[in-house]
């Protein structure tokens, strides 16, 4: 089973089950200095905000999880929170923004570097923390970089079931419309199609070459024709 947190808004009844799940989650090393730690977006922009790459950070940001965390300030969130007897705004409560954001309220010996609460779900909420695989030589190597502890979501449909559940308050069970005409709350391959952001097939395990060989051209292009 993934180690992963837990980060979409549960009801009060799913809290306890929370607590009991998320140290075992949590556990992605036997020691501290091996464990992975979460390193923010601006990391994972380095490479994946880039045309090269494919620009994934730009794809997330038209996406409905770039928003998570400023959706939770609206007046049905709101309503929401005070119908489940909650005692702080959505934006702060803890059982929000478990699945609202990424990781927080963030531990600071889980962080590498700083997580911004408004980068909402960001990368590492479902391909994991990432300081010890986000190295350009390791990521070239998908093999090695889930040696390191990333995640697959696009294999693993729990890494977006542990939010996108019936213990959401938001939860709508005729949300996905399948081929045979029934109605599903959930359904991997669709939700997975949404938020589509791939690599290109070219680019896959080659980046570092063909990045070098993007920077000597605009080299060369910046001294001009011999």
């Amino acid at each position: 089973m993934k180690h992963r947190l837990i980060f979409f808004a549960s009801i009060p009844r799913s809290t306890l089950s929370i607590l009991f799940v998320l140290p075992a989650l949590l556990a992605a090393a036997p020691s501290a200095a091996d464990e992975n730690r979460f390193v923010g977006l601006r990391k994972c922009a380095v490479c994946h905000g880039k045309e090269l790459m494919g620009d994934q950070v730009a794809a997330w940001r038209s996406g409905v999880h770039a928003s998570a965390v400023e959706t939770l300030r609206s007046t049905e969130s709101i309503e929401i929170a005070k119908r489940l007897g909650l005692t702080e705004p959505p934006h702060e409560a803890a059982a929000c923004l478990r699945c609202h954001s990424t990781a927080q309220p963030i531990p600071l010996e889980r962080a590498a570097y700083p997580v911004a609460m408004k980068d909402a779900v960001q990368c590492e909420s479902c391909h994991g923390p990432g300081s010890r695989y986000r190295n350009k030589k390791v990521m070239s190597d998908p093999d090695a970089a889930r040696q390191r502890g990333l995640w697959s979501p696009e294999r693993d449909a729990s890494v977006c079931t542990a939010c996108h559940n019936e213990e959401s308050p938001t939860f709508d069970p005729k949300r996905y419309a399948l081929e045979d005409g029934s109605h599903v709350g959930f359904d991997f391959e669709q939700a997975l199609a949404r938020i589509a952001h791939p690599i290109p097939t070219h680019v896959k395990g080659n980046y570092i070459a063909l990045e070098r060989e993007a920077k000597k051209r605009a080299k060369q292009e910046r001294r001009g024709p011999p």
